[in-house]
This record gives C-alpha cells, structure tokens and sequence, in this order.
C-alpha cells in the first residue's frame, strides 16, 4: 500500500468520523429541543357549555403535533372548576400551555398559578385580577347579553340563556340548527360562580394572549380589550366573531394557541 492510499483512506475515515460525529450532535440537540418544546395544551370551555365545542380546535392543534386535553367542568360551583382543570393539569407530562373561553377564563386565572402551566390564552374571556370578581368587572362594559334579560335562573340557583334569545346574543355566526341543539344541550352554571373572587391571578406572573370577538353580544368586546390592556397580553381579534369565536372560527384560534406556544419555546 503507498503512502499516497494510506494517506486518501486517513482522510476519509477522519471524514466519516466527522460526519457521525455532526448527526450525533445534531440529534442530541433536536432532541434537548423537542424536550424543551411546549407540547401539551390544555382547553377550558366557559358557562353553557360543554368541551365538545372545542372540536374543530383540537382537531388542527392534534394534527401540528400537540397534546390537547379537553377539561370538563361541572360548573356546579367556581371551586369544582377550578379544581377540574387542576386535575387535568396533574396528568400533563411536560409543561403545557392554559387556554380558556368566556367564564372559563376567571377559572384558568385561578387554576394557572399551577407550576407546569407556562402562558395562559384567553379566547373571548374574562381575566380578573386579583380580588375582583366576574361579574363586578362586567359591568365596567355591560354587554347586550347582560342587558336583554336572557339570563334565567332556576329555582335552586342554576343559570341559562333563555333558547329563543340563544343565537342571536352567544353564537349569531353558527348555523341554526346547530345554535339550536347547543341552546337545548346547555350546561346550566351556577349563578354564583360569576361572583367567585380571584384569590391570586396568574397572569400577574405569567405571560397571556387574548383573542377578541369582535361582534360579541355575551361579552363586551371592550372589556375583552380592556382585560388584555391590562394585563399587557399579546392581543389578536377577528372582526365578526360571535362569543363562540372557538367554534366558528377554529384557524384563528389554534393559530393564536400555536403561537403562544412557539413564544414560550424561545424563552
């Protein structure tokens, strides 16, 4: 063998040690990355309703990869909501991102002081701070739905939106024979659960994104902005959008989650 052949196969043993060398690195890296990757979502409805209504949204962050579970509260009081989705919080395997819609969000301020929640995304939400209470901050911007008396109550205390008044003030933007099955299939809340005082708001401590909709009739658009103002949250709206902006308008709203998630990941 010549010096010149030991000389070429030093070269290409040195190359090929390189190259493993390079792929090992790359994938240690990959994987401290996906490690570090916000992956698991978890979604919180509001009063009325039920998780089932998060489906469209589930299905797209499902498809990009992400881990969503879908909370069922009870609404039988603010306690048992709040300690429904801690329960879901528990079976998390990694840090996860809280998403809420309507009531559901004076449940994630409370429930998101939980150490493996990171953000926090209010869809069309309330977001009190600490002290205050749902329904005082509603009446800084009273909405229409607030104002049509199509709220009844039961005789032992639960609440609902009357069924003829349905679509038009929580979900003017879907069609009415599903408005129609929702306002029939109502999860009745508990009156005193819009008076639940916040006892420590997360967000105080923890970024927040919120989606406002812009035509919504149960809350006013104006306090949504004014929560997210306050809170310096990440702020998107789409214009049009009933109360039930999850529902309608599914792309919107996983596309806020996703990039709430891509911004925790820089971190």
């Amino acid at each position: 063998m010549t010096k010149a052949t030991v000389a070429v196969r030093q070269a290409q043993w040195v190359s090929h040690s390189i190259c493993i060398l390079l792929l090992l690195t790359s994938s240690m890296l990959t994987a401290q990355s996906n490690e570090h990757r916000v992956r698991n979502i978890v979604l919180v409805h509001g009063a009325w309703a039920d998780g089932s209504g998060w489906k469209g949204v589930y299905d797209i962050l499902v498809k990009d990869g992400y881990r969503v579970s879908i909370v069922q509260e009870p609404e039988t009081s603010f306690k048992d909501d709040v300690a429904a989705t801690k329960r879901v919080l528990s079976l998390q395997p990694g840090p996860c991102i809280l998403v809420a819609h309507s009531y559901g969000g004076a449940v994630i301020t409370e429930a998101g002081n939980d150490p493996s929640v990171l953000g926090l995304v209010y869809i069309a939400a309330h977001m009190p701070d600490t002290g205050e209470k749902e329904s005082e901050d509603g009446k800084r911007f009273p909405s229409d739905l607030a104002k049509s008396g199509a709220i009844k109550k039961t005789p032992d205390g639960f609440t609902y939106i009357d069924p003829a008044q349905f679509r038009d003030l929580f979900a003017a933007d879907l069609p009415a024979d599903q408005t129609d099955l929702m306002a029939r299939s109502q999860v009745f809340n508990y009156a005193d659960n819009f008076s639940a005082t916040i006892t420590s708001a997360a967000w105080r401590t923890k970024p927040s994104w919120m989606l406002v909709a812009g035509s919504d009739r149960t809350i006013n658009p104006e306090l949504e902005r004014w929560y997210a103002d306050r809170a310096k949250s990440h702020k998107v709206e789409v214009a049009g959008a009933s109360h039930v902006v999850y529902i309608s308008h599914p792309k919107e709203v996983a596309t806020l989650i996703e990039e709430a998630a891509h911004a925790l990941d820089s971190r």
